[in-house]
């Protein structure tokens, strides 16, 4: 029999037998949904408008709680509030595990504050919660470098005279540069060059998971991972930022002061050396450059990309804008820079600012979880190792806490006496032992970048506010803000 005859038989009989066997029965008693197709799993339920929105038309059948096949591995998503709140708070433990983007797992794999798991990950948390203290998360410090970038984006938005401009990369650009200062010890010129190509990176890999390219990969990375495609991209993005990172800790290492740490990296390299005796330890290099990329591009797109869709959302409801300067003028006034105390005698901004996160949704799928033992949910029995996605959308936009889930509407945090008001579906940040470690640092910036902005100028658009279109350029695991020009105009 011809070579080529005996190969193709080979490759029928291996087909068939993933036909019949290609969906492992898991262990337990996993929660509903859809039934799945040997190895093709779910697919033919996913919308090509993304995970999202499949996911949302699933929670309408099946409920809260539900189990999807992306490919032949099954995940339990959670929808609702409660389901949420009940898995990452009531049995925090049990969901603490972290399952890997299959985009970044080559680079990343088990390492960082982000992506670890178990003991590693509970060491990285408290070391980088501890650090993070004692660099000045939360005090003066902080918001004294917040205030100083402010400062310097009212100088470069003075120079643009009210023409209208794309504010994406002066957004990426402050926010970067506040992590930066954390993380190496240093601020960056708007048009250095360095920087400005780790923005270039950063912009260019978060576009590609968004993608629909990006979220097919998740599903089949298993057999996409053999041929050239969007993960070789991603690859040699982050590569090549881990390089520069890499030579940062050089020169960290040469000019170390171990009793006056600067910054992250040397807080790092601090306890590197005390535990270098110590086999197990979790203080080593690789731990400290996936953390670094990690708090780079956590700590710049997310904040960035919440400011981009915040003043579009300005633009769509200039009455929104108004108001809140009018609250800036009572309370601020023009002759000083705005400050955290100034936060809490400003409901209304802070409504704005809770809406803006809530309704742009920026991670609307969650970083994905997996439980660390066989857990006893609702009823339904969750194998180790169990991915687990926390749909936070569907909590930004539960009707049971919302009255206008899907407009924008700042009075959804606001009491009958105008006083903001907690709501427990709130958590763009997560919520639970793995919320966003720089949620606070976020809040401060936010806060600060806005107020100081609207203090300054007035916001326009050359569009008319009912032309103005909301819907993001992509939406994946995360959504990147459409591209929109913007004028500020000198108050």
């Amino acid at each position: 029999m011809e070579p080529s005859v005996l190969l193709l038989l080979a490759l029928l009989v291996g087909f068939i037998l993933l036909m019949v066997w290609g969906h492992p029965k898991a262990r337990g008693h996993l929660p509903p949904g859809p039934r799945p197709l040997p190895l093709l799993g779910n697919l033919l339920q996913m919308d090509r408008r993304g995970f999202l929105y499949s996911f949302i038309q699933l929670q309408k059948k099946y409920g809260d709680v539900f189990t999807v096949h992306l490919g032949r591995r099954p995940v339990v998503m959670l929808c609702g509030t409660e389901a949420i709140r009940e898995a990452l708070v009531d049995q925090a433990e049990a969901f603490s595990g972290r399952a890997i983007i299959a985009l970044f797992e080559p680079i990343v794999q088990t390492y960082g504050i982000v992506f670890a798991s178990g003991e590693r990950w509970k060491t990285l948390r408290r070391f980088s919660l501890a650090t993070m203290k004692d660099l000045g998360m939360g005090k003066r410090s902080v918001e004294e470098r917040i205030q100083e970038e402010a400062r310097c984006l009212v100088e470069e938005l003075r120079k643009s005279q009210g023409a209208p401009l794309d504010p994406t990369f002066l957004f990426q650009c402050i926010t970067a540069n506040i992590i930066c200062s954390i993380v190496f010890g240093q601020r960056f010129d708007y048009k250095d060059r360095q920087f400005l190509r780790l923005l270039d990176l950063l912009c260019h890999t978060f576009s590609i998971i968004s993608s629909f390219h990006g979220q097919m990969y998740e599903l089949y990375s298993g057999f996409l991972k053999f041929f050239t495609g969007i993960h070789k991209q991603i690859y040699k993005n982050l590569h090549e930022v881990l390089e520069y990172i890499g030579h940062s800790v050089e020169k960290h290492q040469a000019t170390l002061d171990p009793n006056n740490p600067r910054d992250f990296i040397d807080s790092y390299l601090i306890h590197m050396e005390k535990e270098k005796s110590n086999k197990h330890s979790e203080f080593h290099y690789q731990n400290l450059m996936i953390s670094v990329i990690s708090l780079f591009f956590a700590g710049t797109e997310t904040s960035s990309t919440t400011l981009c869709f915040g003043f579009l959302f300005l633009l769509k409801y200039p009455h929104v804008a108004e108001k809140v300067q009018k609250e800036i003028d009572q309370v601020i006034g023009s002759h000083r820079p705005p400050t955290l105390d100034d936060r809490h005698k400003m409901p209304y901004t802070e409504a704005v600012l809770r809406e803006i996160q809530r309704f742009a949704d920026i991670l609307p799928i969650g970083v994905p979880h997996k439980v660390t033992k066989d857990t006893l949910f609702r009823g339904y029995l969750l194998p180790k190792n169990t991915e687990v996605y926390p749909i936070l959308s569907a909590a930004l936009h539960d009707p049971r806490y919302f009255e206008q889930p899907d407009a924008f509407n700042p009075d959804h945090f606001l009491d009958a006496s105008g006083a903001v008001k907690k709501i427990e579906a709130f958590m763009p940040f997560s919520i639970g032992k793995r919320n966003c470690l720089g949620e606070g640092i976020a809040r401060n910036e936010l806060f600060l970048f806005f107020t100081t902005i609207l203090q300054n100028f007035s916001v326009s658009s050359p569009v008319a506010p009912k032309d103005i279109d909301l819907r993001p350029k992509e939406s994946g695991f995360t959504k990147v803000a459409p591209t929109y020009q913007i004028q500020f105009l000198v108050r």
